[in-house]
């Protein structure tokens, strides 16, 4: 069996949700003054490969030590969408039925191809990474809970498209100007202002989140590591999210991988 690590690495200078504290760590003891090395770390928890429980948007939902071991790892699918991907793409539930098989309850990773505009990635780019990934079209949602799926990923900083989020709507409104740049290129790749406001509605705000995490469908965002591997694209395979177990915790970072083949010992 050959493992695959679908993680991003995370240290200070990765790129952390507008407006949430970073990431900082530092060295509280030393190897040459205390005979051992120590850090501390101080954070967010929506940077680097998460997982995102419930209770992130639900008041009373699952937290990270509640979710079943059963749900974060098993069988499921990987989904080579980076050729249909582009700057505020779209994926939907045709894209992904169409090159492979997603059964009841799998866990489902999406490939975009966005991950290499991450920190760490092999064309990292900020902007374009945190202001113009793809995202999901409306009809995930339906379809995310007829498949019964717990835990979906995606190598973007979000499962929502750009225009459901404060990076469309608000994001530098009066200053910078972000959101005003984000829904510019909107109105041209979707046919004007009219089709933006049909497309991304107030009611869809943070869409994948407030529909779905009441559900008990979580999802993992900073997806990336070996994503790309060409053996994993668009194949059934066993997956893993492995979160540290956050009593009460409302997100944790977390290690995802792909088993690919029989285990031999």
């Amino acid at each position: 069996m050959k493992l695959y690590d679908l993680s991003q690495p995370l240290n200070e200078q990765v790129s952390f949700w507008p407006f949430y504290p970073p990431f900082e760590v530092k060295y509280i003891k030393r190897k040459a003054e205390h005979g051992v090395n120590a850090q501390y770390i101080m954070t967010s928890n929506h940077m680097g490969t998460h997982l995102d429980a419930p209770r992130h948007f639900v008041t009373a939902g699952m937290t990270i030590d509640e979710i079943p071991v059963a749900w974060l790892c098993g069988p499921g699918a990987l989904v080579d969408l980076s050729g249909e991907m582009d700057e505020l793409g779209l994926y939907t539930p045709t894209m992904i039925e169409d090159r492979v098989e997603v059964k009841k309850g799998d866990l489902l990773l999406l490939h975009t191809g966005w991950h290499k505009y991450a920190q760490f990635g092999a064309e990292p780019d900020e902007e374009k990474y945190i202001h113009r990934h793809p995202g999901a079209h409306p009809d995930m949602v339906p379809w995310l809970l007829e498949k019964e799926i717990h835990i979906w990923g995606v190598d973007c900083i979000s499962t929502d498209h750009p225009m459901n989020l404060p990076i469309g709507r608000f994001l530098g409104k009066g200053a910078h100007g972000h959101c005003d740049r984000v829904r510019r290129q909107c109105e041209d790749k979707f046919g004007g202002p009219e089709a933006v406001a049909r497309l991304f509605p107030d009611s869809a705000y943070q869409l994948t989140h407030n529909a779905l995490f009441p559900k008990n469908c979580m999802h993992i965002e900073n997806l990336g590591g070996d994503i790309d591997a060409p053996a994993l694209q668009n194949r059934r395979l066993i997956l893993g999210c492995f979160p540290w177990k956050f009593k009460g915790g409302e997100a944790a970072f977390a290690r995802v991988v792909a088993f690919d083949g029989d285990w031999r010992p």
